[in-house]
C-alpha cells in the first residue's frame, strides 16, 4: 500500500479530468478523495483553518484519506513562540485520525546553528503526530557531518526526512509564464532518497509534458518498490508548474508503478470525464 496525492484538492482546472464538468467547489474534496488517498495541506502554511472548516474536511473525506498539513510559516520561518505551535496542533486535533504526518518545511536560511530550535519543534509535534521534515539549507546535503547531525536528531525523534525532487522542472528552459514562476519559487537541491521511518515521503515537481517526466521519476519507482517490500508505507506527491496536470502526472506514475510492482492504486479507476484516456504504462522502464 502507498499514499498518492497532489499539492491541493481544489483546482477548478481539474473539471475536465478528475472532476465532473458541472462540479462545484464544495464537492472538490469528496471527488478528489474518490481517487487520491492523500493530499499536501499547503493551505495551513499561510493561514489557520477555522474549527468549522476542519469539521467539513472530516465529513467530506473517506476514513482512509490522509491529510498532511504544513506547519504555519510563523513557526517554521518566523520562529514564533512554542505556544503558537501548540495552539495550531490543538486546532487540527479533531482530524488526528486522518493526519498522515505533519509537514515541517524549513527555509534555506535555517542551517545547522538552528538545530536546537528544530529539536524543540520536533518534540512538540511528535508528542501527538508523525512528522516529516523538509530542509533546504545546503549544509544538510553534504553527506558528511552536518547531514549526519540532522539525521541523528531525526532518528532520535522518529521523524522522517522528506525529499523534494525538482530535477525535471529545471531540465528545460523557462519559456512559459508557469515555468518561469515555478523555477523562481521552487528550490534546486540534491536529491537524497532516504527512509528514516516506515513512512518515507517524496515530492516530485514535474513538467506539463507528462512523458518527459518519466526519466526523472524512474528511480522513484524502484525506490517505492523497495520500500513497499520492506514493509514501509510510502507517500508520493506530484506537482506540475501550475498544477493543472498534477493529477494526470500522479496517475501516470501509478500506472508505471503497477506494471513494475503489481501494486495498484484507486487513482487508476475511471475518472468522471470519459474523454480522459487511461494512462499507458511504460513498456520498458530500465
Amino acid at each position: 500500500m502507498y499514499y498518492l496525492g497532489c499539492p491541493m484538492w481544489a483546482n477548478p482546472r481539474w473539471r475536465d479530468s478528475l472532476f465532473s464538468n458541472d462540479s462545484q467547489p464544495a464537492t472538490f474534496l469528496s471527488q478528489y478523495g474518490r481517487f487520491f488517498n492523500a493530499v499536501e495541506g499547503n493551505t495551513t502554511f499561510y493561514a489557520a483553518p477555522s474549527p468549522q472548516m476542519i469539521a467539513r474536511w472530516d465529513q467530506q473525506s473517506p476514513e482512509t484519506f490522509r491529510f498532511n498539513f504544513k506547519v504555519p510559516k510563523s513557526v517554521s520561518h518566523q520562529f514564533a513562540e512554542p505556544a503558537e505551535l501548540e495552539n495550531w496542533l490543538r486546532l487540527i486535533r479533531p482530524l488526528q485520525h486522518k493526519i498522515g504526518f505533519i509537514h515541517l518545511q524549513l527555509p534555506a536560511s535555517f542551517g545547522p546553528a538552528q538545530l536546537p530550535y528544530l529539536s524543540s519543534l520536533l518534540q512538540q509535534i511528535r508528542a501527538d503526530y508523525p512528522c516529516a521534515l523538509e530542509v533546504r539549507h545546503p549544509a544538510f546535503f553534504d553527506k558528511a557531518q552536518q547531514q549526519q547531525a540532522l539525521h541523528q536528531q531525526l532518528r532520535a525523534t522518529h521523524t522522517e526526512r522528506l525529499c523534494l525532487d525538482s530535477r525535471a522542472l529545471f531540465s528545460v528552459p523557462a519559456d512559459t509564464a508557469a515555468l518561469i514562476d515555478a523555477q523562481q519559487k521552487k528550490p534546486r537541491l540534491p536529491v537524497h532518497a532516504i527512509a528514516l521511518t516506515l513512512q518515507p515521503v517524496f515530492r516530485f515537481i514535474g513538467l506539463d509534458d507528462l512523458a518527459a517526466n518519466r526519466p526523472f521519476y524512474q528511480p522513484w519507482l524502484q525506490k517505492m518498490q523497495q520500500w513497499c517490500s520492506q514493509g514501509c508505507t510510502p507517500y508520493a506527491f506530484f506537482h506540475t508548474p501550475d498544477n493543472a496536470q498534477a493529477p494526470l502526472l500522479a496517475r501516470q506514475f501509478a500506472a508505471d508503478f503497477l506494471q513494475l510492482s503489481g501494486i495498484s492504486h484507486p487513482v487508476l479507476a475511471p475518472w468522471p470525464v470519459s474523454t480522459v484516456a487511461s494512462p499507458k504504462p511504460q513498456l520498458q522502464l530500465f
